[in-house]
């Protein structure tokens, strides 16, 4: 389970530690999201762990305990922008603009992975298997993703058809078959090579 520890080294140093991180890149369609929080150190939400160990009921229920007692930050970058400077660079960017949009500026990051974004506001670390370490990359984990679970569950109702009320944009079978009938729409990846091969055999 992740802890606060590192966190707590910080803070000898350091007042606002934000914890970093970001969901979304490997679907074919919709944004990639990332999520900062800066946990309260007194009031510390119980059960933080990577958003992937946990049911999707807990990860909701802990999404709202997460936003009422921590300073949370959520960012997009756009289908647009990821076909532009390719999802690397783009979820280094939704890290970066999560950072800068917190309440109260971070003055140090725990960035989740082995990339930091290059124009971050403060100084960070990075930490491999981040969500599953650090109780602070942990909560941004579950932000992160249930905020753009929720967004690709919204997109389904103007697109339905492609399954990302269940599959949130990822290659499923469902999607395959969606494509194959419906074709590509607007929140569709185009750098993506299965995206880029069905316009290109299109034309």
């Amino acid at each position: 389970m992740p802890d606060f520890l590192r966190e707590q080294q910080l803070l000898k140093t350091y007042q606002n530690i934000a914890g970093v991180d970001e969901v979304g890149r490997g679907p074919w369609a919709g944004p990639v999201t990332a999520c900062a929080v800066v946990l309260d150190p007194d009031n510390i939400p119980d059960g933080l762990n990577d958003s992937k160990k946990l049911t999707a009921k807990k990860r909701e229920h802990l999404f709202e305990q997460i936003l009422q007692t921590a300073d949370v930050s959520i960012a997009h970058v756009s289908v647009v922008e990821i076909d532009r400077i390719n999802i690397l660079q783009a979820s280094l960017l939704a890290m970066e603009n999560a950072v800068s949009g917190l309440k109260f500026p971070a003055d140090f990051a725990l960035i989740d992975g082995n990339k930091a974004p290059w124009n971050l506001i403060c100084p960070c670390e990075t930490i491999i298997k981040g969500d599953a370490k650090s109780s602070s990359i942990a909560a941004a984990s579950i932000v992160a993703k249930v905020t753009r679970d929720r967004m690709m569950v919204a997109l389904s109702q103007q697109f339905p058809g492609y399954g990302w009320e269940t599959n949130a944009g990822y290659g499923t079978k469902q999607h395959q078959e969606g494509l194959k009938a419906l074709g590509v729409n607007a929140h569709h990846r185009r750098s993506f090579k299965p995206i880029h091969k069905m316009l290109y055999d299109e034309n």
